[in-house]
């Protein structure tokens, strides 16, 4: 995805886990980080704890979805995503990508890899990797504050 690209559809899950949600929910109000993980992914396990944080210290005012995005035939047991998710504290809603539907639309090969959208739904700030969440943040407060200052 380049920037400034609209969001893709969020249709065609496996499976939905802690609520679905459509593009259309997400767009409009404010803006959205959308973030790629994987069961089999260590770096992505260590990162969640600092996801988990970002949510939090945004809520109501970034919409955070997780899509699980599998790496082999291991990444496709629901039991174990259910379980993992449930371990490492992921609240929000998991889009589940058995068939690659969703990764394919954002042109994704990377977990962890982490999709930042303003309220209009145009991709800000894409980054791939277990570190550098400080950047995250900052484009995060530079779409934030964008927002602040249009109301």
């Amino acid at each position: 995805m380049k920037l400034r690209e609209p969001m893709p559809e969020l249709s065609g899950a496996t499976d939905w886990l802690n609520g679905e949600v459509t593009k259309e929910d997400l767009i409009g109000t404010i803006p959205t980080l959308i973030h790629f993980w994987s069961i089999s992914c260590h770096l992505c396990k260590e990162a969640m704890p600092q996801v988990n944080e970002f949510r939090d210290k945004y809520e109501g005012k970034l919409n955070v979805v997780a899509v699980h995005m599998p790496r082999s035939e291991d990444d496709l047991n629901m039991e174990e995503i259910k379980k993992v998710a449930a371990e490492h504290g992921i609240t929000q809603p998991i889009y589940v990508d058995s068939e690659h539907n969703l990764t394919n639309r954002f042109e994704n090969q990377y977990v962890p890899a982490y999709y930042v959208f303003d309220k209009e739904g145009k991709l800000r700030h894409f980054q791939a990797g277990g570190s550098g969440m400080k950047m995250l943040e900052k484009r995060v407060n530079r779409v934030l504050d964008e927002l602040e200052k249009a109301e």
